[in-house]
C-alpha cells in the first residue's frame, strides 16, 4: 500500500471535482448586490433606479432595489439580481449599469449560488 501525505491527498481530490466543475454545463443561478453609487447627490434616484432596470432587465432578473445612505445627503442604490452561472455575466451586468448616465461606481457586494 503506498503511503500518501494529506496534502498529495488533498491536492488530487480538489484536481478531480476541478475536471467534475468544468464539466458542468448548466451551474444555475447566482444571487448578486450590487451597489450603485450615483455622481452627486443631486440625482433623481427614482429616474436613475428606472434607468438602470431598464438597462439590465434583459441580462439578468431584478429581485430588490433598496436605497442605502451613505452619508451627507448621498445614498447608494443596492439591487439584488439573480444572474445564470456563467462567466462573464456578472461582469457584462456591471459594464451595462456603469455605461447608464449619472452612474459614479458599481461595486458587487455579495454573491451567493442559489
Amino acid at each position: 500500500m503506498e503511503d500518501v501525505s494529506s496534502a498529495e491527498s488533498t491536492q488530487r481530490n480538489m484536481s478531480a471535482r476541478n475536471v467534475v466543475l468544468r464539466g458542468r454545463d448548466n451551474m444555475g443561478d447566482v444571487m448578486v448586490q450590487l451597489r450603485v453609487l450615483p455622481e452627486s447627490i443631486d440625482v433623481d434616484l427614482k429616474k436613475l433606479k428606472l434607468a438602470i432596470s431598464e438597462k439590465i432587465e434583459k441580462l439578468c432578473k431584478i429581485n430588490e432595489v433598496k436605497e442605502e445612505e451613505i452619508g451627507f445627503g448621498l445614498s447608494a442604490l443596492l439591487f439584488t439580481v439573480i444572474i445564470p452561472d456563467e462567466e462573464g455575466k456578472i461582469d457584462s451586468v456591471e459594464n451595462a449599469i456603469s455605461s447608464v448616465k449619472d452612474v459614479s461606481q458599481v461595486d458587487t457586494r455579495d454573491v451567493t449560488l442559489i
